[in-house]
C-alpha cells in the first residue's frame, strides 16, 4: 500500500502539514519541526512516542490522518480534555484490533533505518528475526517441551527464544551440567563403596543371617565345654581331696587330743594346788571323755557330709568327663565371616540407593539433552514453513544471516538497502520509509538510499539538518 495523503495538525512541533504520496526531504535547522513530522507518522502507526508532549504546546488536540487510497485510512487524535480518538479502516471497514492490525503493515526498520544502522549487533538481529512470521504462543512451547522453560524472555522472536532455551547459559544447559556433576559424584561414591564390598556379595544371605542366635549357640557350647573341663579337673583332683579330708580329720583328732592332754595336765596341777576344788574338778574330769566323744562324733559327721558331697560331685564330673569336647572353630570362623559381611550391608544399601539416584539423574540429563537438541533443531523446521520477508535470510544458531553473512558484517549502505527491502517484503505492507537524520549518512550512502527507494517505487520521507531557519519540503 502506498500513501496518498498524510495530514498532521498540532502534533509535536507541527502546526499543520499535508503531504501526498511523493517522496520528500525535510530540511532546516534543529527545532524547525523536521523530526516532528516523522514522530507524528510513527505515533499514528504505533500509538507511542519517546517524547513527553505529543500535542503541540498550547493546543488541546492533535491529529494525524494517513490514507492509502481506499485500502487504508488511519485517523488518530490525541486530546487533553477528553478521551483519545482512533479510527483504522481497511477497504472502507473499521478494523477490530486496530493496534495489532497496524503492526502487520510495517516493520520497525521502516520507521528509522538510520537508527537501525547505528544499533548494536544484538538489536539489529532482534529486529530482523522479529520479521519472520511464524504463528506460535506459550501453548506451542509447552506442547514441544512439555513445559514453559524458565529464564526466557518470551517477548522475543521464536528463533531467539529457541536459541536462548538451548544456550549454554540457559536453564536447560545449566541444569544438565548440575545433574551431570551430581551424577559423576554419585558414580564415584558408588565405585568407592563397591571397592570395599567383596566380590559376589550375597546381600540377602547376610541380611537374613542371625548373628545373635549364632553367638548364643557358641556361648552355650563354650559353657558346656567349660563344665566338661572342670569335671575332668575335678576328677583328677578327687583322690587328693579325699586325702585332704582324712588329713583334716586326723589333724583335728590330734589337735583335740593334745588339747585334752593339756587340759588334763592343767587340772592335775590344779588339784595339787587346790584340794578344795578336787571334787568339782573330778566331776569336770568325768565329763571330758564325753566331750571327746562328742567332738569325735561331730568330726565324723562332717567327714561324712564332705565325702557324700564329694561323691555327688564325682558322679556329675564323671558324667561330664565322658562327653566329648565340641570344636567351635568352624562356628567361630562362620560368625567372624558373617560379622564382617554384615558390616557391608549399610554401605551396600547406600550404594544401591545411589545407583537408583544415578539412573534418575542420567534419565533427567538425557531428557534435558533431548530438549536442548529440540531447541536446536526446531529453527530449521520453523524456517521451512515460516514466512521469510527478506530474500537470502537464513538463521544459524539463532543468528540471522543475509546471503550467509551476519548483519554486523554488512556495510552501512547494505544495511540501508536491507531496510528498503524490508519495506517492500510484504505485499500488504505500507510502502513508506522514514529516514531521520539523513545528514548522518555519507553523501554516497544517502544518494544510494534515495535512488534505491525511487527504483523500487517506495515513498520515503527524510529529514536533513541544514542552516535554513524554516523547515523546507523538497519533493524528490
Amino acid at each position: 500500500m502506498k500513501t496518498t495523503k498524510i495530514k498532521i495538525k498540532n502534533l509535536f512541533g507541527v502546526s499543520e502539514l499535508e503531504l501526498g504520496g511523493e517522496s520528500v526531504e525535510l530540511s532546516g535547522k534543529n527545532g524547525t519541526g523536521k523530526s516532528s513530522v516523522l514522530d507524528s507518522i510513527r505515533y499514528a502507526l504505533t500509538n507511542g512516542s519517546d517524547r513527553d508532549y505529543i500535542i503541540k504546546q498550547g493546543e488541546k488536540e492533535g491529529e494525524i490522518i494517513i490514507e492509502a487510497g481506499a485500502s487504508l485510512r488511519i485517523d488518530r487524535k490525541k486530546r487533553t480534555e477528553q478521551a483519545d480518538y482512533k479510527s483504522v479502516k481497511a477497504d472502507g471497514r473499521e478494523v477490530s484490533g486496530a493496534e495489532s492490525f497496524l503492526r502487520t503493515i510495517f516493520s520497525p526498520m521502516q520507521l528509522d533505518p538510520v537508527a537501525f544502522v547505528q544499533m548494536t549487533k544484538a538489536e539489529q538481529n532482534r529486529l530482523i528475526l522479529d520479521m519472520i512470521e511464524f504463528p506460535w504462543d506459550l501453548n506451542w512451547i509447552r506442547e514441544k517441551f512439555g513445559e514453559i522453560p524458565e529464564g526466557i524472555d518470551y517477548s522475543q522472536n521464536i528463533l531467539q527464544v529457541l536459541n536462548d532455551i538451548q544456550a549454554e547459559n540457559g536453564a536447560y544447559f545449566q541444569r544438565r551440567q548440575e545433574i551431570n556433576r551430581d551424577a559423576r559424584n554419585k558414580k564415584s561414591f558408588v565405585e568407592e563403596i563397591a571397592r570395599d564390598i567383596p566380590a559376589n556379595y550375597e546381600v540377602l544371605t547376610w541380611e537374613q543371617y542371625d548373628l545373635g542366635a549364632k553367638y548364643r549357640e557358641i556361648e552355650q557350647i563354650t559353657a558346656e565345654n567349660s563344665r566338661i573341663e572342670r569335671a575332668k579337673t575335678f576328677l583328677a583332683a578327687a583322690d587328693g581331696a579325699i586325702r585332704a579330708i582324712d588329713a583334716d580329720y586326723e589333724i583335728g583328732i590330734t589337735a583335740e587330743e593334745k588339747a585334752i592332754a593339756s587340759e588334763r595336765t592343767s587340772i592335775t596341777e590344779n588339784i595339787a594346788r587346790m584340794e578344795e576344788q578336787i571334787k568339782a574338778e573330778r566331776e569336770r574330769l568325768g565329763t571330758l571323755d564325753g566331750k571327746l566323744s562328742d567332738k569325735r562324733a561331730k568330726l565324723e559327721a562332717e567327714r561324712g557330709e564332705k565325702k557324700a558331697k564329694l561323691g555327688g560331685d564325682l558322679q556329675i564330673a564323671k558324667e561330664y568327663a565322658a562327653k566329648p569336647i565340641v570344636d567351635t572353630t568352624a562356628k567361630q570362623a562362620e560368625v567372624a565371616t558373617a560379622e564382617a559381611m554384615k558390616k557391608h550391608l549399610r554401605e551396600y544399601a547406600r550404594m544401591q540407593t545411589m545407583q537408583s539416584e544415578l539412573e534418575k539423574l542420567n534419565a533427567q540429563s538425557e531428557a534435558l539433552t533431548e530438549k536442548i537438541e529440540l531447541a536446536r533443531n526446531l529453527p530449521g523446521e520453523i524456517l521451512q514453513t515460516a514466512t521469510i520477508p527478506i530474500e537470502g535470510l537464513t538463521v544459524v544458531d539463532g543468528r540471522p544471516l543475509i546471503h550467509g553473512m551476519p548483519v554486523s558484517n554488512l556495510s552501512d549502505g547494505e544495511k540501508l538497502t536491507l531496510c528498503v527491502d524490508v519495506a517492500l517484503a510484504k505485499p500488504n505492507s505500507l510502502q513508506i520509509i522514514l529516514i531521520d537524520g539523513a545528514e548522518r549518512l555519507s553523501d554516497e550512502n544517502r544518494a544510494a538510499l534515495y535512488a534505491r527507494c525511487k527504483e523500487k517505487g517506495l515513498q520515503f520521507i527524510a529529514t536533513r539538518t541544514t542552516n535554513d531557519n524554516e523547515m523546507e519540503v523538497h519533493y524528490l
